[in-house]
């Protein structure tokens, strides 16, 4: 189960390998030319990492659907979804934009970073959106038991902390949050099981229950 899951996380780390290898460090180019082929204005934009990418692979239909963009990257962190979110969110002029991160600061992927910087750089972001009049729907970090690429981090507590803060913000903000942690997590405050394949990443019906939890709250926010 290791192995699998360590080859699944180098597959969806695959398709950024190379902008970072041309010191794209925040993955502009990952999405340039999509970017440009998006001429009606989404609904929402997804933001986020290896966990949206994914989403997006799963069920391609709930994106072209609902008139959602994807904008996943994996493996990045909160701080290069800052850097992109002009060109992957604000250019394309979205109704709301829909940030679920955080996961892969908490596995230090980029290096060292506190959970109060890492809730920093969620608020830059809706800011940035709320002055582009995007409308914001902060998501939980999903339950990690341990990262499978990073066995040593302690997630669960600093998971929790993230989560706390991100929905105290929204509520004091009056911006939406969208709770995925409470409808996922399992009795060891890890993914639970039947919902995943490696404990970080959704399989089809962790997707499928993400869904029902974005819809309701989409529906309200871009009516």
């Amino acid at each position: 189960m290791k192995i699998k899951a360590i080859l699944l996380y180098v597959t969806l780390l695959a398709s950024s390998v190379t902008c970072f290898a041309q010191n794209d460090w925040a993955g502009f180019k990952v999405y340039d030319e999509a970017n440009t082929k998006v001429t009606t204005r989404p609904d929402a934009v997804f933001m986020g990492n290896s966990i949206t990418q994914g989403w997006q692979g799963a069920h391609p239909e709930f994106f072209t659907d609902n008139n959602y963009v994807g904008r996943g990257i994996s493996g990045q962190v909160t701080s290069q979804m800052l850097v992109r979110f002009r060109s992957d969110v604000i250019n394309l002029k979205p109704k709301a934009v829909v940030i679920l991160a955080g996961t892969n600061d908490i596995a230090q992927n980029n290096g060292i970073i506190t959970v109060e910087h890492i809730f920093e750089n969620f608020v830059s972001m809706a800011e940035l959106a709320k002055a582009n009049k995007i409308k914001v729907v902060f998501c939980s970090v999903l339950p990690a038991h341990h990262y499978p690429w990073r066995q040593d981090i302690e997630s669960i507590k600093p998971i929790n902390e993230l989560n706390s803060m991100l929905k105290e913000y929204a509520k004091k903000n009056k911006i939406a949050y969208a709770d995925y942690y409470s409808a996922l997590v399992d009795e060891r405050q890890g993914l639970d099981k039947k919902y995943q394949n490696d404990e970080v990443h959704p399989n089809k019906a962790g997707y499928a229950v993400m869904e029902e939890v974005i819809q309701k709250i989409l529906k309200k926010v871009v009516r």
